[in-house]
């Protein structure tokens, strides 16, 4: 078993060496040793304390997740039927091992007695919350339920995890399954000539003629914003909003998934002494009650769709005087709008796009952080899962601090969005210390031919974001691996430093050294930032509405709606309180809201806007200081990214701003602010 390269976590994965076959032997001796782990400490006769107790089963623990995370990313990122089939195989096992850890009560008395004892005194604020939150995961996981009660929460365990699976796994597969060959050239008609290449270069690798159109990001949207085709438009659109629905396979339509999930976590959740599933999210999370989050949602919308209503009616008019459109329709939106911020603002995001190649781009965002925190990003050696992936190490003072794999491009096989998570995590080991290492995904347009990619001014906030996540992960100074970077963090702060890294895409300083024309090489001029910082809130009504349609959706759902009811009429229900587009009744967007049904963000998709309150009031401690500089910078790093789940994020946020969050910024940055109005915290 020394040859299964999931057996060997000294250093990083050995992605080339993984396959299918090394898994479940992988899987099964990790779990093996785990228990005998936990065994020896459960016997342990000596009084608990955090040597004979925490440290050996974080040990175990650790290589375990370790090598999970390793194949749970390739699930992700380079899907393979043999793959998911040994990733579904084992994941039950996983779902068992964890259920019965949090529900081993004699493990849990001496997590107790060691929290009781005269040691606490001596333990490290880390150690501290750790033990805090261990003692609370443990009765969230059922440790305290009468022993047929347990088994019924594990048996929901499981199936939770495996339903989460299959939800994803549709997503993929339906996304995967769609392709368009379109022959005639006229037919993409307004479709940019670098969208143009990539559609021909993909058809004739596959010895197609013409052009490839797939339901991947890179591809679907630049048809929906540029193409004049309208039919074309509402083809890709339909099969877009239909994905993993009921108008596809029957094997991957996720309304089974999602009708057996609901139930279940309403049941898990009344187990545990909750009414529903969103009071049970929100025991880990800074919002104190489903309640608070909903006043907090509706008072946002309250104050966002007058902007949003005035947004729908300009594109409306807009729409039917310039582009002879009588009604605006769901896929025309994305390319109305386009239409309207050229003509309002003289500009296109095809033509800023040209200032941003992906090399220009990278050296960038590196020259923030090394601006803001001191430090150096530089590339280094490690094994990868695919040629496009690429390894880098965070150094300061000469020394690696951190590392990342950086994963830009879409492409078949690789879920889509963009994420950060967590290879390995920091920890002291044997008086050593062991750097976190974060895994960057995204899925942009991969470059064609021997030119770079190019990025839209989207994309490169989207790069900041994840980025943001994975600099909260690598810049921790707490050496408890559980409450180590992003380890430990209230959901819904932990999009904070994220949000934040995003402001600094729209800093001219930042800009002049992250911009060079494809073809000129040329930095982006100040007339056309101008237009850019002009039209940055273009629609940020109707940006803000939508979101908050998918959190209060999702809050409703996990909360007081019937588990067993009609969860479209409750997404419409939820529109017609706060949205201003109305998508045509066949839309089933529910079936590939991945979010919520497979990602962790159950009752808590909430957390993006809750957290864009903190890192909008964050960031106006730059603006304050003048933009990006090292003297904030490093109070930034000392009170958010050093200190990671070692203590509540409010805290946190007090330690670095002074005060409490306040909405002012957040209303502000977004142009939802009227001139001379004063803005209530």
């Amino acid at each position: 078993m020394t040859a299964n390269p999931l057996l060997s976590i000294t250093d990083l994965p050995r992605f080339a060496d993984i396959t299918p076959e090394h898994i479940g032997p992988a899987v099964d001796t990790l779990l093996a040793d785990a228990r005998a782990t936990v065994e020896r400490i459960t016997a342990d006769a000596v009084a608990p304390n955090w040597a004979n107790t925490v440290e050996p089963l974080t040990d175990a623990t650790e290589r375990l997740g370790r090598a999970w995370g390793a194949v749970q990313h390739l699930n992700s990122v380079v899907n393979t039927p043999e793959l998911r089939d040994a990733y579904n195989a084992n994941l039950p096992k996983l779902s068992v091992f964890w259920t019965e850890l949090g529900q081993n009560l004699v493990l849990f008395q001496r997590y107790k007695a060691l929290a009781a004892g005269p040691e606490f005194a001596t333990l490290s604020p880390a150690q501290k919350k750790l033990l805090e939150n261990d003692l609370r995961d443990f009765r969230l996981s059922g440790a305290e339920l009468p022993e047929a009660e347990k088994e019924r929460f594990a048996a929901i365990q499981t199936e939770l995890a495996e339903l989460g699976a299959k939800f994803e796994q549709n997503v993929l597969d339906a996304t995967d399954a769609f392709e368009l060959i379109v022959t005639d050239k006229a037919e993409l008609a307004g479709v940019p000539d670098d969208a143009l290449e990539m559609f021909a270069a993909v058809a004739e690798a596959e010895g197609k003629q013409g052009y490839k159109i797939t339901l991947q990001f890179p591809f679907y949207f630049p048809v929906m914003q540029y193409g004049d085709n309208r039919a074309l438009r509402e083809q890709l659109y339909r099969a877009y909003v239909t994905r993993a629905s009921e108008f596809g396979p029957a094997e991957l339509d996720n309304t089974p998934v999602i009708r057996a999930r609901l139930p279940l976590v309403r049941e898990e959740a009344q187990l545990l002494g909750y009414k529903d599933y969103a009071e049970l999210s929100l025991a880990t999370k800074m919002a104190e009650s489903p309640e608070q989050v909903s006043a907090f949602l509706r008072d946002l919308a309250a104050r966002a769709k007058p902007f949003a209503q005035q947004d729908r009616a300009e594109l409306e008019a807009f729409a039917k005087s310039e582009l002879g459109l009588d009604s605006l329709e769901a896929w025309d939106i994305a390319y109305a709008a386009e239409k309207l911020r050229v003509a309002r603002y003289a500009f296109s995001d095809q033509e800023v796009k040209q200032y941003f190649p992906e090399p220009k781009v990278l050296a960038g965002l590196f020259g923030v952080v090394d601006t803001l925190y001191g430090v150096k990003v530089r590339p280094a050696e490690a094994p990868v899962w695919h040629p496009d992936v690429r390894y880098f190490e965070l150094v300061k003072d000469g020394a690696a601090i951190g590392g990342f794999y950086l994963d830009l491009y879409a492409r078949e096989g690789k879920r889509g969005g963009a994420w950060m998570d967590d290879a390995r995590g920091r920890r002291v080991k044997a008086g050593s210390v062991q750097t976190p290492v974060a895994f960057l995904t995204c899925n942009f347009t991969r470059p064609v031919g021997d030119k770079p990619a190019l990025f839209t001014h989207d994309e490169v906030t989207t790069l900041f974001h994840e980025f943001g996540h994975g600099l909260h992960h690598m810049l921790t100074r707490v050496d408890v691996l559980g409450v180590a970077g992003i380890n430990g963090v209230e959901w819904d702060a932990v999009e904070l430093p994220s949000q934040f890294m995003e402001n600094f895409c729209w800093e001219w300083d930042v800009l002049q050294g992250m911009t060079s024309h494809a073809d000129t090489g040329e930095p982006l001029p100040r007339a056309l930032f101008d237009k850019m910082l002009a039209a940055k809130n273009f629609q940020s009504g109707m940006v803000t509405v939508r979101q908050i349609e998918f959190a209060l959706f999702d809050m409703q759902l996990y909360g007081d709606f019937d588990p067993t009811g009609d969860w479209q009429a409750l997404l419409d229900a939820v529109r017609a309180e706060v949205a201003v587009n109305f998508p045509p009744a066949y839309n089933r967007f529910a079936n590939s809201f991945s979010h919520i049904f497979a990602g962790g963000y159950a009752a808590g998709y909430y957390s993006y806007k809750w957290a864009e309150v903190l890192s909008a009031d964050a960031y106006a401690a730059f603006e304050e200081a003048g933009g990006a500089n090292p003297v904030t910078g490093a109070k930034f790093w000392n009170e958010i990214l050093a200190v990671g789940g070692s203590r509540p994020a409010i805290d946190s946020f007090r330690a670095f701003r002074g005060r409490d969050p306040e909405i002012d910024a957040l209303l502000r940055h977004s142009g939802m602010v009227e001139a001379g109005e004063a803005v209530a915290a």
